[in-house]
């Protein structure tokens, strides 16, 4: 791994390079994924059959080659051994149970001249899950994105996940069982947000998408983004750490190769005040490296998008990662919880040795679906918000539009908006 010191006299130039990671070449593929995206609008599934046929290299012939039976779900999870089942049942329970502390509720409130106002919770009626997996299977990601939909009280849920070959992932199809699901579809890529985005005779559109996935899954929502909502535009993974000289060297290195096997793009950095830690981790990053069944991966990414920054105090380290504002920041210090209130940009924050980050991927509780690229800034983690709509509940009674009418129209007509302030004037005075 490369280390950069802030005292170099180039530091700058190569922090504002790694500031600059999420940028995604979006420009490159978006021709591409705007004929698909066009193809489906025009097409229906007429054109989605002939993506799959094209990228996962078979060949459906009707709508219903799309649909994954639902007795597959049912013997993929009888299939599980008995402590996978178990795995994946204390998970969902977890997650479950995180998640239902996140439902808002409606609410009214009265004023004393008569007038009521509040906000009516709603769920989203329809919404679509899209689960990767190209380079890996993830369950873990049906079971997030799940969820919070189901704790939402969204009425109906769908799946969109490729499946090379026609070999659907019994692993992923055993998630969906727990989780209760009926409706999985064997598309994947920006074929399935434009699928779910735009319908066709066959499938209606949904209201929402969610989900993680490549380059081309992440344009393709951002280009339906106000056909339908999204949760967010997640580019490759990444993991921030800010350690000082009483971080275990081990425990370091193993948890920013826990992200670097994610992806040749995922990036892992370690900021810290000790240079000895620097040094240690370094070594034992490459002990490790070669120890892993996904070094091929694993090792591109350090190689290519990993690093070491030495500060000179623990106060830079932490604004150096503000500004980085990593999908996952791990806090190894002596005293995690007295730094927590000086973080204010990080998907998730794992404090302490203890917890390390892939507790988040699968069973802690906290949804792992979250902003990448340092769009931890604006964006948060997916929950059950992404699955509601609110509306606002106004009520005047006589006394309160009399009260309140006057500053109304003068408001009104400071706009230039004539008819606003009649509507307004025509019920001041009399009963």
């Amino acid at each position: 791994m490369q280390i950069l010191n802030t005292k170099d006299s180039d530091f700058n130039i190569k922090f504002d390079e790694l500031l600059n990671r999420g940028n995604m070449d979006i420009e490159g593929v978006s021709n591409i994924v705007k004929d698909i995206l066009n193809d489906i609008k025009a097409n229906g599934t007429k054109a989605v059959l002939s993506h799959v046929a094209k990228f996962d290299h078979w060949n459906p012939i009707s709508f219903d080659d799309l649909i994954v039976d639902k007795k597959l779900l049912q013997q993929s999870y009888n299939n599980l051994s008995l402590e996978l089942r178990n795995a994946l049942k204390n998970a969902f329970n977890r997650i479950s149970a995180f998640h239902e502390k996140q439902k808002s509720k409606s609410w009214i409130d009265f004023e004393d001249n008569g007038t009521m106002l509040g906000v009516k919770i709603t769920p989203i009626n329809r919404a679509g899950l899209y689960i990767p997996g190209g380079k890996a299977s993830y369950p873990s990601s049906l079971l997030m994105n799940a969820i919070p939909a189901i704790v939402a009280g969204v009425k109906e849920i769908i799946v969109c996940t490729p499946t090379p070959n026609n070999q659907p992932n019994n692993l992923l199809l055993a998630a969906a069982h727990i989780c209760g699901l009926e409706y999985i579809y064997k598309v994947g890529g920006a074929s399935a947000i434009g699928f779910m985005a735009y319908g066709s005779k066959n499938l209606k559109k949904v209201d929402v998408i969610t989900g993680p996935g490549n380059i081309y899954v992440a344009t393709a929502k951002k280009f339906v983004f106000g056909d339908v909502n999204i949760d967010m535009i997640a580019g490759p993974s990444e993991i921030g750490i800010i350690a000082d000289k009483n971080a275990n060297p081990t425990y370091v290195a193993l948890d920013l190769l826990s992200q670097a096997e994610h992806d040749e793009m995922a990036s892992s950095i370690l900021i810290t005040d000790d240079y000895n830690l620097a040094q240690k981790v370094n070594i034992e990053i490459e002990n490790e490296l070669k120890k892993l069944n996904r070094y091929e991966i694993a090792s591109k990414s350090i190689n290519t998008r990993a690093c070491i920054i030495v500060s000179h105090s623990l106060q830079e380290s932490i604004q150096l990662m503000n500004c980085i504002a990593p999908e996952h920041l791990e806090i190894l210090c002596e005293n995690p919880h007295s730094i927590l209130p000086f973080i204010n940009n990080a998907g998730a924050i794992f404090l302490g040795e203890n917890t390390p980050e892939p507790i988040g991927d699968y069973i802690a509780g906290p949804n792992h679906t979250l902003p990448t690229g340092g769009s931890a800034r604006f964006f948060s983690p997916l929950s059950v918000d992404h699955f509601i709509k609110k509306s606002s509940i106004i009520s005047f009674s006589k006394e309160a539009v009399d009260s309140l009418g006057n500053d109304c129209c003068i408001l009104a007509k400071s706009e230039g908006l004539e008819a606003h302030m009649k509507s307004i004037k025509a019920r001041l005075g009399g009963k």
